[in-house]
């Protein structure tokens, strides 16, 4: 089934008309004193850890509020929240696709190498510092492209000038973790998912090393009352 022309033209205004309906109802709750409403949060995989906390914090000041998490590619969370079906999202974007997105930066992050113990790294120094152009000669484990991990690694490789290709591509960092731990390939990963899997060895990068920028972002204008309670925990 697809929708035709005229359906393709028909959702955008239906999205809204409904979302404008759910907003006058939480208009009377909170004149009444009572906060209710649902929400939709974009996210990926590995990303900031203190929205767990917000969203607890919400739970116990809020619990009429109902949260519901939506995990995908920065892609499709970025169209999510520009037709409306995602009402904020906690995420790693670039300055091009935070254009029309209103913004606020959480966090940096720079990514470590993970490894097996067991795994000899070319040109590693005595205190695990390593060079790209070396890692690209090793089999690796990447995220699958749409990930913001993905972006961010394949943005230090093209700065640094080194060639690389996947070994194995994986959508899950349980999964990365694991064929890491069978020293099946190496693997680049921001450090507080690394720090998950204390078995394996980290090592930094001497230049260009990854990172991301984790952010707050949500369509532009007033954000309704249940969303702007989960503004206040996030930020």
């Amino acid at each position: 089934m697809a929708l035709t022309p005229a359906g393709e033209a028909f959702v955008p205004a239906a999205r809204a008309t409904l979302r404008a309906a759910e907003l006058a109802r939480d208009a009377v709750e909170v004149v009444k004193g009572r906060l209710h409403g649902r929400i939709t949060v974009g996210t990926v995989q590995g990303v900031w850890a203190g929205l767990h906390r917000a969203l607890a914090a919400l739970r116990a000041e809020h619990p009429g509020v109902v949260v519901r998490l939506r995990q995908a590619a920065v892609a499709e969370i970025r169209q999510a929240l520009r037709d409306g079906t995602v009402d904020l999202a906690v995420v790693a974007l670039d300055r091009q696709q935070q254009r029309g997105l209103t913004t606020r930066l959480l966090s940096r992050e720079d990514m470590v190498l993970v490894a097996s113990p067991r795994r000899v790294l070319p040109g590693a120094t005595p205190g695990g510092r390593v060079d790209l152009a070396d890692v690209a000669q090793l089999p690796s484990v990447d995220f699958s492209p749409g990930w913001a991990i993905r972006h961010a690694v394949d943005r230090a490789f093209r700065a640094a000038g080194a060639d690389h290709a996947a070994t194995f591509e994986v959508n899950d960092v349980v999964a990365a973790a694991e064929l890491v731990r069978k020293d099946l390939g190496v693997c680049i990963m921001p450090r507080s998912i690394a720090d998950r899997f204390p078995d394996l060895g980290q090592h930094t990068f001497r230049r260009h090393t990854p990172s991301w920028k984790i952010m707050v972002v949500r369509p532009p204008g007033e954000a309704p009352p249940a969303v702007a309670a989960l503004l206040n925990h996030i930020t």
